[in-house]
């Protein structure tokens, strides 16, 4: 974890640390690594905030024309057969809900089968690696411009 995090709150710096450590597994496919730092992830309050703004930095650098329905089935598509092989349990379903939360379009309340914070956090990390392949920018820029903008909104609510 790098020095820009120090002065986060405690919680924050948890997210950082697990978050670094899943994606970096997730990059290595290391799945010991992995479940590991996935449990961290899970168990860390607003892992899913963080994680759902640096997935929508990360889609918007790498589409920064937008999206359409195309670029996100791309993406989608992109994200689960680099996973499969080493993790045969990802969900095209969980992946597609990553997505469209990052991008502000997803409903919980029009999903029959919304998935819940633990299948969230096992997915996110695999769409964050994925991403991360077409940007040459480290994981860290992204996840610092993500509390950074999270503390910013915070602050104006």
């Amino acid at each position: 974890m790098t020095g820009t995090w120090r002065h986060l709150p405690a919680s924050a710096r948890e997210i950082a640390g697990a978050a670094t450590e899943a994606v970096e597994a997730a990059k290595a496919q290391d799945s010991e690594a992995y479940e590991v730092a996935v449990a961290r992830l899970a168990a860390a309050e607003r892992s899913g905030l963080v994680l759902g703004a640096v997935v929508r930095l990360l889609l918007e650098e790498t589409h920064p024309d937008g999206l359409d329905g195309d670029d996100v089935r791309q993406v989608l598509e992109q994200c689960v057969r680099a996973a499969a092989p080493w993790r045969p349990d990802v969900d095209p379903h969980v992946v597609l809900v990553l997505l469209a939360g990052a991008l502000g379009v997803y409903d919980p309340g029009d999903d029959d089968s919304p998935p819940d914070s633990v299948a969230l956090a096992r997915h996110a990390p695999l769409l964050v690696a994925d991403l991360l392949a077409l940007t040459p920018r480290p994981f860290d820029a992204y996840l610092s411009a993500a509390f950074a903008e999270i503390e910013r909104t915070e602050r104006h609510d």
